[in-house]
């Protein structure tokens, strides 16, 4: 016990990040890690050659088993379902983000939900997290070239859809702060002005809150709903910058209260989709934090 608990805490975050990226849920992913644990700490640790393989294979078919059981409720889910925002650190300077987030931004994490389960943690292992093709079938327990042909056909689906910023992180904190501006003042212009014409805004309320049941299309339509909050909440709307995923967010309040999260795809120095997570189940972690600080 006294040797396994340092060697499972060095590999937590390790095992935190491929069970979030399986599941879209930090919830759902701190659950899978202590199950993990669990079973590390009953295993017999003379017959384990490779820790680490050993805790990424567990934390793997636990996820795939777990994905498996929640994709059913997932199509029953009230209106649209997002992930749930991942709190990453606040840095120095915007800079001090990584400019590639591209594998944990909100766009990227709904991508991979056309997947299968197995394909996905073949793509996510392989691509993200750099494990050969040996390592995942071990993970997998099927051939290399199975496994190679999973992350292959995962790629040709993804390829066509996934989009990639095109500008800068000091360009898009610079956008977002201009937006969070823009929306406090009410400014309509200024809304429509940052936004492109053909943007989309997607909502998650969980069925607890207020959302649409599918993508708002058009810049001019959802720069009229941001307006009409600002219009109705005044002075009592306030928004801030976080860095939510690994990139620039915004967090909206209402009269001091958290009322959703805000992620963003920009290209071309304009915002081309705006996530927006409303459902209080998925913003507990992020109210209580910042609430702290």
């Amino acid at each position: 016990m006294n040797e396994a608990a340092p060697i499972f805490e060095q590999l937590r975050s390790r095992l935190q990040q491929i069970a979030y990226r399986m599941l879209g849920s930090v919830a759902d992913a701190e659950d899978i890690v202590q199950d993990a644990w669990l079973r590390w700490h009953g295993a017999a640790k003379h017959c384990i050659e490779n820790e680490e393989a050993w805790l990424v294979t567990v934390t793997t078919r636990l996820s795939i088993d777990r994905l498996r059981a929640i994709k059913a409720q997932r199509e029953q889910y009230s209106g649209i379902w997002l992930p749930e925002p991942l709190m990453t650190a606040f840095p120095a300077t915007p800079e001090d983000i990584r400019e590639r987030a591209d594998d944990v931004s909100m766009a990227f994490l709904l991508l991979l939900e056309q997947l299968t389960p197995e394909a996905r943690a073949a793509f996510l292992l392989h691509e993200v997290f750099d494990a050969d093709y040996n390592q995942i079938a071990s993970s997998l327990g099927k051939t290399q070239a199975a496994c190679r042909q999973l992350v292959s056909r995962a790629r040709k689906q993804l390829r066509n859809n996934q989009s990639r910023p095109t500008v800068s992180t000091k360009t898009q904190h610079h956008l977002l702060q201009t937006f969070a501006q823009v929306l406090e003042r009410g400014d309509f212009a200024g809304i429509i002005a940052l936004l492109a014409d053909d943007a989309v805004l997607m909502g998650d309320g969980g069925g607890k809150m207020t959302s649409f049941p599918k993508p708002m299309l058009g810049g001019r339509r959802i720069a009229q709903l941001f307006l009409a909050a600002s219009l109705r909440y005044k002075t009592a709307l306030r928004i801030e910058l976080a860095t939510l995923n690994e990139q620039w967010a915004l967090l909206r309040y209402i009269q001091g209260e958290l009322e959703s999260a805000l992620m963003f795809e920009v290209e071309d120095e304009h915002i081309a989709r705006i996530f927006v997570q409303r459902n209080p189940a998925k913003l507990i972690r992020i109210a209580a934090a910042y609430s702290r600080r």
